[in-house]
């Protein structure tokens, strides 16, 4: 549901309306159509309606079933490589870590808001991001949830990956890149208005540039304190690598200048005069800092609010904190494995894994170092005697027995094993 407003001489009338959004292939946006307008809400039963419109989601179709729950339930990751050449499931692509000589695998997962890894997919290494973004969809769909949300970041903002997260009645929250160049950034960028404080490191604010979706700006005051001092130390190594280069030659000007080129972050502020001459580019450093702990987020859904759009995205922090602990904590990779049944079978290992930490964690309320680490000092002793051996536990300190009981865990005997000498 959505409500527009209509000013009058008395003031302000709000109307409560249906609304579905739709796809528009010519123009490459989504845009709202109305299926049936309520009245004034004023005159309305709000929860009434949306309690109606619940019980429609449960009977009808999960792809035609209309919306009328909270913000995003699910959130779906997954840690792509654009094709090179195929060598079946195990295919070659462009790596993260620059092993472009190394097959890879593609690997995604649905988690919870409370991070809690509920489904997980594994694609050959070159798949299409469209591909993976239907699947999800459709597998998605069997679950018969009545609303479904997908958060997507900078990677999946291109035109034909939002079709794909539209399709089936579905809505999406995209990060935009900020330096891409295009109108609707330049347009949400110049847009006045201040912002409003949703938590200590967030502020939000909604710019409307005319178009279907909607574009909320955020800004965290922490990071554009980290962005600016990471700039500076920019700056002084490009100051330092260019001073004194008036006096070289124009071949050895060229030749420092096509080195700082390999280094993206000098090559942002270098600056080519007519004649040759390197400078730091001051025009490009108060456009950067125009962009000191910024990030713009498209939204299709009406219903979300800018809060809930931002924080939905900030989810995808305990997205990407699942993606460390499968590659670090739990070995993701490097996988062994040449056949793809046996691949599939790791990387779901990884996920049950990865479960059970999540589950831990959130039951606990401590961290899965911290579990690890006060689990790992009981010991088992043995001790032996003229009488034969036992096996014991050493004593449980309170920090221990306490994760045993909010882990609804039995802790171990204290006597494991008893063997007496045979005479």
């Amino acid at each position: 549901m959505r409500t527009s407003s209509r000013k009058t001489k008395d003031g302000t009338v709000r109307y409560l309306q249906l609304a579905h959004s739709e796809w528009d292939a010519d123009a490459g946006i989504s845009r709202l159509k109305i299926l049936f307008s309520f009245g004034r809400e004023d005159q309305l039963d709000r929860a009434a309606i949306e309690r109606l419109i619940g019980a429609l989601s449960r009977l009808l179709d999960p792809a035609a079933a209309l919306t009328a729950a909270g913000p995003a339930d699910l959130e779906v990751t997954d840690d792509p490589a654009p094709v090179v050449k195929k060598t079946g499931f195990r295919s070659h692509g462009k790596s993260k870590d620059g092993r472009d000589d190394l097959p890879q695998v593609v690997v995604g997962m649905a988690v919870t808001r409370d991070g809690i890894p509920v489904r997980v997919w594994s694609w050959p290494g070159g798949s299409a991001d469209s591909k993976l973004i239907r699947q999800v969809k459709d597998d998605m769909r069997a679950w018969s949830l009545s609303r479904i949300v997908q958060v997507a970041d900078r990677g999946f903002s291109s035109r034909d990956n939002r079709q794909e997260l539209m399709r089936g009645a579905g809505g999406y929250i995209i990060g935009e890149k900020l330096r891409s160049g295009s109108g609707e950034v330049k347009a949400a960028l110049a847009r006045p208005g201040r912002y409003r404080v949703i938590r200590d490191n967030l502020q939000v604010k909604e710019v409307n540039i005319g178009s279907d979706d909607r574009f909320v700006l955020c800004y965290n005051p922490e990071q554009a304190e980290r962005d600016a001092a990471v700039r500076d130390r920019l700056l002084t190594q490009l100051a330092e690598a260019i001073d004194g280069t008036d006096k070289l030659t124009r071949t050895e000007r060229a030749r420092l200048e096509g080195v700082l080129s390999t280094k993206p972050g000098l090559k942002r502020f270098l600056r080519v005069t007519p004649g040759g001459l390197l400078r730091i580019d001051k025009k490009k450093i108060a456009e950067e800092e125009n962009l000191d702990g910024k990030y713009l987020l498209r939204s299709s859904d009406p219903e979300l609010n800018s809060e809930d759009i931002a924080l939905g995205y900030k989810q995808l922090l305990e997205v990407e904190r699942g993606w460390r602990d499968m590659k670090q904590v739990l070995d993701l990779r490097p996988i062994y494995h040449r056949r793809e049944d046996r691949i599939r079978a790791h990387v779901w290992l990884c996920w049950l894994a990865l479960l059970l930490m999540r589950v831990a964690e959130n039951t606990s309320g401590q961290t899965w170092n911290r579990i690890r680490a006060e689990a790992q000092r009981i010991h088992a002793v043995t001790f032996t005697g003229p009488g034969g051996q036992f096996c014991k536990t050493t004593q449980l300190s309170k920090t221990q027995r306490d994760l045993f009981v909010a882990l609804g865990v039995d802790p171990p005997k204290t006597i494991l094993d008893i063997t007496p000498t045979t005479r």
